[in-house]
């Protein structure tokens, strides 16, 4: 997923080592496979705010006001100094609201953070990496900066969990993400525990979306020692701009991952602002409640147009128009200032990922929708 940034010549850089006629120079100072890695691709985020945004999973809501609240009381000259770099604080409130020692608690900087960590600890070069596909894509980049080797398991057509082939890759980590993204399905927690016992590596459960859904494999970090589970604070609790998560284990694996995060791994606003959200944990239920209200419409509006909807769990769903590639589809929204999420891989070409918005925002893209499939313009 594009990363925008700097120019590719640095003036600091010797003209042999510069880009020349549009064409990239090997940098000899660059591991090789770096510089074949293809870069995890974020979804587009406009430099403006006339289009409605239903395409990199955020919540429509703000986050609560005891957090806003929080966070301004803590701008002032204390952000000179250091953040918490154990994150006790956070760690302690959260082991009270989800019902965890602190010790089986990592604080990172989203959940992102907490993959790369898990990569860095248990994958090295050759070590075997499995997954289904498709799925979060950040997973496939993780996995080459390690130099490890990604073991990708089909999904069948209804994206249930593929157990058996996930556990025959015989991998150091086994990654699921639950609900799935870009599917939104949700595997059921037996299933989880099953392939939890079936792996002989460390099963991460990344559930970024979970607080949408029905069910949590949280229960399996307290009885398993094999599993570790994700949280972030972006998707449900609002906030995407501060960049929290939370990893849940064993203790012995905590700690194990602590010592390869970076030092200072998550900023002092995103800790208040964390601490904070979990004392009005009511706030994000009650915006959560929204969301899954609205999911509901956008899901039976999508069917009435003719898409196949898979059922979601998340805040997002994916509509299919089987057998027709759906590229001009995101381009003739995007020029009617509603952006939605294209994957242009084999998998998934005949489908879109729509955020879930404000009800508003639904109407207007299911409206846009309905215009451009009677004027035939797709």
């Amino acid at each position: 997923m594009q990363r925008g940034g700097r120019d590719s010549v640095d003036r600091g850089r010797p003209a042999s080592h510069a880009t020349k006629r549009g064409v990239a120079q090997r940098l000899p100072f660059v591991r090789p496979d770096i510089e074949r890695l293809a870069a995890y691709v974020p979804g587009e985020q406009p430099r403006d705010g006339v289009y409605i945004k239903l395409n990199t999973n955020e919540n429509p809501y703000p986050p609560s006001p005891v957090v806003l609240d929080a966070i301004r009381s803590h701008v002032g000259a204390d952000l000179r100094l250091y953040p918490d770099p154990d994150a006790n604080a956070l760690r302690a409130k959260a082991a009270t609201v989800y019902g965890f020692p602190a010790e089986a608690i990592l604080a990172g900087n989203g959940s992102d953070d907490l993959l790369t960590i898990v990569m860095r600890a248990c994958a090295g070069p050759g070590d075997k990496v499995a997954y289904p596909r498709p799925t979060y894509s950040l997973y496939e980049t993780l996995v080459a900066i390690q130099g490890a080797s990604p073991l990708e398991v089909p999904f069948p057509d209804d994206f249930g969990l593929p157990i058996d082939g996930l556990a025959r890759q015989d991998a150091v980590v086994t990654l699921v993400c639950n609900p799935n993204a870009p599917s939104g399905t949700l595997a059921p927690i037996d299933a989880i525990e099953e392939l939890a016992r079936s792996v002989r590596g460390l099963l991460v459960v990344d559930e970024a979306y979970v607080d949408f859904a029905s069910d949590s494999a949280l229960p399996l970090a307290h009885r398993l020692p094999n599993v570790v589970v994700l949280r972030t604070f972006s998707k449900s609790f609002s906030l995407c701009g501060l960049r929290i998560g939370l990893a849940f284990g064993h203790p012995d694996v905590i700690r194990s991952l602590a010592k390869v995060k970076d030092s200072y791994n998550v900023n002092k606003l995103g800790l208040v602002a964390a601490e904070a959200a979990l004392d009005d944990y009511a706030w994000m239920e009650a915006n959560v409640a929204r969301v899954r209200s609205t999911r509901e419409s956008l899901m039976q509006g999508l069917h009435k147009l003719g898409f196949r909807v898979l059922p979601s769990e998340a805040n997002f769903v994916l509509a299919r128009s089987r057998g027709r590639d759906v590229r001009a589809l995101k381009q003739k929204l995007k020029e009617r200032r509603v952006l939605v999420r294209y994957f242009d891989t084999p998998e998934l070409r005949d489908a879109l990922r729509i955020t879930v918005g404000t009800k508003d925002q639904i109407e207007t893209l299911l409206s846009v929708l309905g215009e451009l499939a009677n004027e035939r313009l797709w």
